[in-house]
């Protein structure tokens, strides 16, 4: 594991389901309704619950689908993080070069979330470096910068500490080793 920001920000290697923080981030499809991938470990572990809130936020919030870039929160039905931060990736090379601008609203659109929910811990996958085709580097480069950027405004907002109750712990969270290792040589921290 390795650490930066003062040690705000970890980076490891793992299971992002069965990490024990506030909230995991989702790399959910547009559809909220499950997938392959992250999405669909995170809604096999965390049960029926989340899919049916989901289906509620479709019905009522976005009936044509989350838009990327955009973040909504759920319950964390049965996994250890009390809610599940569900966002939409960009698919590399399908949005007029304006990828880099929608995957850093990403992270910042789930850090807004979890800061608006007084939480003090999210954890984050690698989001779109899957199946929607994001080069690892890249991701790196952009969710690197989204973070500390974000982290670091936080922090000048309040006295260069965060207050109690705010956001303390982020992690990054690679289900492989070799994604993590492009991620320590690729990022912008």
């Amino acid at each position: 594991m390795t650490t930066v920001l003062d040690g705000r920000v970890k980076i490891l290697v793992g299971d992002i389901t069965t990490q024990e923080v506030d909230a995991i981030v989702n790399a959910a499809n547009s559809t909220l309704l499950g997938g392959g991938g992250v999405d669909g470990a995170i809604h096999r572990v965390g049960g029926p619950q989340i899919l049916a809130e989901c289906r509620e936020l479709r019905r009522t919030r976005y009936p044509q689908g989350l838009p990327t870039g955009e973040a909504v929160i759920t319950s964390g039905g049965n996994l250890s993080a009390r809610y599940v931060i569900h966002t939409v990736g960009p698919i590399y090379g399908r949005h007029g070069g304006r990828e880099a601008e929608l995957l850093a609203a990403c992270y910042h659109n789930s850090l807004a979330l979890a800061v608006e929910h007084d939480l003090e811990s999210i954890a984050f996958p690698a989001i779109s470096t899957g199946a929607y085709g994001y080069p690892p580097a890249e991701a790196a480069a952009v969710a690197s910068a989204a973070i500390r950027d974000f982290l670091t405004d936080e922090k000048a907002t309040h006295d260069h500490s965060p207050p109690p109750g705010k956001l303390k712990k982020v992690r990054l969270v690679f289900f492989h080793p070799s994604d993590e290792r492009v991620f320590l040589r690729a990022n912008s921290f």
